[in-house]
C-alpha cells in the first residue's frame, strides 16, 4: 500500500498551501505516496474531520498552522508521524515586534512534531531553537509555466509587483522611491498584480486583478520586477516567493537587500539588491536604457530558477525527509 500523507491547512487558496503542498501532488503520486489535504479551520466539524484523516495518514504535515494545546495534543495522538512546515515568521507580530502568545504556540509545535520543514534560514533556525531535526525546504515554483511568450510594450517601461492586499503596505512604502525613477524615466509604469490600486504612487499604475490562468502572462509582459521589504523579522522571514515568480518569468529584479530575497538573488548577476532611495532610482534607470542587461540578467535569474527552486529540485528535499520518516 502506498504512504498516506495528510496535509492540513487553514484553505487550498492559501498561498502556504498551493506552493508548499498542492503543486507537490503530481510528484508525490508519481513517487510512490497518495498525497490529500484537509481544512483545520471552520469550527468543530472540520477539526473532527480533521483528526479522523489524521488518524488514517501515515504522515501528517501541517502547514503554517499553529494549535492550542489540547487540540495539539489530540493531533499528536492520533498521529502517526507528524511533521511541522511554516513559510512566515508566524512567531512574531506582522510589524516584526515580539509576541509572547505567538512564540508560545509555535515553539510548543516545534517540540511536538517529529520535523520541520522551514522556508528560508532565518525561519530555520528559530525552529532548530525548539526542534533539533529541521529541514531547510525553500518556496519553489513550477519553472515551466512561467516560460511563456508575451510582447513587452514598447511605449512604455513596466515595472510589475505582484502580491496581495495583505503584503501592500511594502509597496506603498516605495512611493518616494517610484516617484524618483519615474521623474528619471520617461514612460515608466507599475503594473500592480494584485487586489488593489495604488494611486497617487508617484507613477502612472496598471492595476491587474490576479488569476492563476493569467499571472505568467502578466508578469513575462513586464520588464522589471520590484520587491520592495522591510528589514524586520516578520519581513525575514518571507520566503521570496515574488522574486522567484520574475525570475522564472526571465525579469531583472530589483529588490530591498532583506530577508530571504537578499539569499536568493545574486546581486550584479539575477537582478540588484538596493537599500536607499537613490538605489533604487538608479537601479531602475540603469535597467530601463540597457535592454541587453535586463536581457542578460533575466535569463541567469531564469536559470538560478529552474536549477535550484523548481519543483523538481525542492521534491526531492521533501521526499527523503518524508519517506525516513515512515
Amino acid at each position: 500500500m502506498n504512504a498516506r500523507l495528510l496535509f492540513v491547512s487553514k484553505g487550498e487558496d492559501a498561498s502556504s498551501t498551493r506552493y508548499r503542498a498542492l503543486q507537490f501532488f503530481p510528484l508525490w503520486r508519481a513517487a510512490g505516496f497518495e498525497p490529500s489535504h484537509v481544512t483545520a479551520s471552520g469550527g468543530l466539524r472540520a477539526t473532527l474531520d480533521m483528526l479522523r484523516q489524521a488518524r488514517r495518514a501515515d504522515v501528517v504535515i501541517v502547514l503554517r498552522k499553529t494549535f492550542p494545546a489540547a487540540l495539539l495534543w489530540l493531533l499528536r495522538r492520533v498521529s502517526h508521524r507528524l511533521v511541522f512546515d511554516f513559510d512566515d515568521a508566524i512567531f512574531c507580530n506582522t510589524d516584526g515586534t515580539p509576541s509572547r502568545t505567538r512564540m508560545a504556540r509555535f515553539a510548543a509545535m516545534a517540540r511536538t512534531c517529529d520535523h520541520v520543514f522551514a522556508g528560508n534560514a532565518f525561519l530555520a533556525g528559530n525552529a532548530a531553537a525548539f526542534n533539533p531535526a529541521v529541514t531547510l525546504v525553500p518556496t519553489c515554483v513550477d519553472a515551466a509555466r512561467y516560460r511563456v511568450e508575451a510582447d513587452k510594450p514598447a511605449d512604455s517601461l513596466d515595472l510589475v509587483w505582484i502580491g496581495s492586499h495583505s503584503t501592500r503596505k511594502y509597496l506603498a512604502e516605495a512611493m518616494l522611491w517610484l516617484k524618483v525613477a519615474a521623474d528619471a524615466v520617461p514612460g515608466l509604469r507599475l503594473k500592480i498584480i494584485a487586489d488593489f490600486d495604488l494611486p497617487g504612487c508617484g507613477v502612472t499604475t496598471l492595476p491587474i486583478v490576479w488569476r492563476a490562468d493569467s499571472e505568467a502572462r502578466e508578469l513575462a509582459s513586464s520588464h522589471i520586477g520590484i520587491a520592495p521589504m522591510r528589514d524586520d523579522d516578520w519581513s525575514r522571514g518571507k520566503c521570496a516567493l515574488k522574486v522567484l515568480q520574475y525570475m522564472a518569468a526571465g525579469l531583472p529584479v530589483v529588490s530591498s537587500k532583506a530577508g530571504a530575497n537578499a539569499e536568493v538573488i545574486v546581486d550584479g548577476e539575477t537582478g540588484f539588491l538596493v537599500s536607499t532611495t537613490a538605489e533604487w532610482a538608479a537601479r531602475i534607470a540603469q535597467l530601463a536604457g540597457d535592454g541587453e542587461l535586463r536581457r542578460r540578467l533575466g535569463e541567469a535569474g531564469r536559470r538560478l530558477v529552474e536549477t535550484d527552486y523548481s519543483i523538481e529540485a525542492v521534491f526531492e528535499r521533501l521526499r527523503s525527509v518524508v519517506a525516513s520518516l515512515r
